[in-house]
């Protein structure tokens, strides 16, 4: 089963801001990370409750570096449920997948209680007269191919489960809760290395996720990111599985011939922490499931040419080293994830800094100073510039991260909610500014109702 945080930290909260809201405000925060699959799923038998054609795992990304963080609220005082997403509202009952996770978890509500003194605050009779507001936002780009919507359906479901009262002996249907809002949400419940098998029965049931091995097991493996765009992609990822399901022989091919026997590799080489080979399955994989969307029709392009030329400098890099040093996976987008091990680290780094220098320079996003120290002194394999000898790509990524292997969803203190005392955003976006020609036309729309409004007052 999954392994969740079982510290629960709740309050209860009165409104200051009006009578007629003095009914009180239960809340809590958490956070989930995103997770990078190794190897992936593209495609469902079930598009509805989000079922595979395949079984995928993944590695948990550190929350230090990237996360969704969520605070979630429910009184008596709240007439309906709302949803505000880095800081704009989004319309809950406009989701689908959305209204799937709230109606799931609210059918398995327990009582909630007062973690100090075990007073029931919330009787389970009591949750249909209860409203729930979510506040949630991201640290890192949304819809870019960053599995954003792994993280916040993880913390959506997991938030909202803590605060409905679910106990922990329910972990896998938490983890099928997940799946039904995002599928690779379930492997963001737990850390470490993370499976979801596919499963086959047609209610889902046994479709969830597995963790393998949790944060602690590797703690040699490193990972850089290299975002090289930040913008929603043109192609979701809900769209492009669902064509390459109904056109590409490939895909096909792939979840049923290649999928199970390197599902199997993948699992013995990470237990083993086989690093070349863990290293070697990833890129394969990344490379036919790439392959599996420019076989659909009409074909669906998430890399680009930046994309391809990390590829080529990966492979180079490894060359020169004459060992592996580094494996890349791209997800549903163009931005690169690389593993590597602690002793490469700076000389990944390094050729990534040298060959794609960054928008951001990495001074600016790596937190390590004595990363940056060992960048700086790291030289370049000599054989690389004769193996990869195309010219920097300066700004072609947009800037970097470097983080590493870590837990699961989990419980933050009281300091960290995004909601005030009455549920509302701490945090709201800043108004969209008005392109100038809008503004000129505004300006000489409000300046022609003055002249309507003088002409009619001197009448």
């Amino acid at each position: 089963g999954l392994r969740l945080v079982r510290r629960l930290l709740l309050e209860q909260k009165h409104s200051r801001t009006s009578t007629h809201m003095q009914q009180p405000v239960f809340s809590l925060t958490i956070s989930s990370p995103t997770n990078i699959a190794l190897i992936k799923y593209w495609g469902k038998r079930d598009a509805k409750i989000n079922l595979p054609i395949n079984s995928s795992v993944s590695v948990t990304l550190n929350q230090r570096d990237l996360r969704t963080v969520t605070t979630v609220s429910a009184s008596r005082s709240f007439s309906r449920d709302r949803l505000w997403l880095n800081g704009e509202e989004e319309d809950v009952n406009a989701s689908r997948r959305v209204l799937a996770v709230f109606r799931e978890v609210r059918a398995r509500a327990g009582d909630l209680r007062d973690p100090k003194t075990g007073q029931v605050l919330v009787r389970k009779d009591e949750w249909d007269g209860l409203r729930v507001w979510v506040v949630s936002e991201n640290n890192f780009p949304t819809a870019a191919g960053l599995a954003s919507s792994a993280a916040g359906y993880a913390a959506l479901t997991f938030a909202l489960s803590k605060l409905y009262g679910l106990p922990d002996s329910l972990a896998d249907e938490l983890s099928c809760i997940a799946r039904m809002g995002s599928g690779s949400a379930c492997r963001s419940l737990a850390g470490g290395f993370v499976a979801w098998d596919m499963g086959q029965r047609a209610d889902g049931v046994d479709s969830r996720a597995r963790q393998v091995a949790d944060e602690a097991h590797w703690p040699e493996l490193q990972v850089l990111v290299l975002v090289v765009s930040d913008t929603k992609k043109t192609v979701s990822s809900t769209a492009g599985m669902q064509t390459s399901v109904d056109t590409s022989p490939l895909l096909a091919h792939r979840a049923a011939a290649v999928v199970p026997g390197r599902l199997a590799e993948m699992e013995a080489a990470y237990q083993s922490r086989d690093f070349g080979k863990v290293a070697e399955l990833m890129m394969r994989d990344s490379n036919q499931f790439h392959a599996t969307c420019l076989d659909t029709y009409p074909p669906v392009f998430y890399m680009n040419d930046a994309s391809r030329a990390i590829v080529r400098m990966v492979h180079a890099l490894n060359e020169a080293a004459g060992e592996t040093v580094c494996g890349y996976t791209f997800d549903a987008g163009p931005n690169a994830v690389l593993l590597t091990l602690k002793r490469h680290l700076p000389t990944v780094l390094a050729a990534a800094n040298t060959h794609f220098p960054p928008k951001r320079p990495v001074e600016a996003t790596l937190a390590s100073e004595s990363l940056l120290a060992a960048l700086k002194s790291t030289p370049l394999p000599p054989k690389l510039s004769s193996l990869y000898p195309l010219a920097p790509m300066r700004g072609a990524v947009s800037y970097i991260y470097h983080t590493d292997v870590g837990p699961g969803a989990m419980l933050l203190p009281d300091s960290e909610s995004l909601a005030g005392e009455d549920g509302t955003p701490l945090r709201l976006a800043a108004p969209a500014a008005s392109p100038p020609h809008q503004k000129l036309l505004l300006a000489a729309i409000a300046i022609a109702a003055g002249c309507v409004a003088l002409k009619v007052a001197r009448k």
